[in-house]
């Protein structure tokens, strides 16, 4: 196992400077309208620049072994699946037909 080369306090202080910038960014954003769903895809890719920040450096993922990365992309794989199926159930939804509240069956003569 190789030893990763340390990180200093500057190197820590940056990657939290980083990340709170990118906070104000997306509260920012929320108050922008860009439409047509593109605050969502805007807000989406600043959380994912967030969340591989807090991988690489805080995690220490950056310098560790080809095995670590292994279970790294085994793990991004897995959330890929589980957001592809819920997305496949709630763009699918309006395929179904709506239970009809109309009688099939004649009422009753008086």
């Amino acid at each position: 196992m190789k030893t990763a080369p340390p990180i200093s306090i500057k190197g820590y202080a940056f990657v939290f400077v980083t990340l709170l910038g990118l906070t104000l960014v997306t509260t920012g954003l929320a108050f922008i309208d860009l439409g047509a769903g593109l605050n969502t895809v805007a807000a989406i890719g600043i959380a994912v620049c967030k969340a591989l920040l807090v991988i690489l450096y805080f995690m220490h993922v950056r310098y560790s072994d080809r095995l670590t990365w292994v279970f790294v992309a085994a793990g991004f794989f897995w959330l890929l699946i589980l957001i592809g199926g819920t997305m496949d159930d709630v763009l699918t939804r309006q395929w179904l037909s709506p239970i009809s509240e109309e009688k099939t069956w004649p009422s009753p003569q008086k």
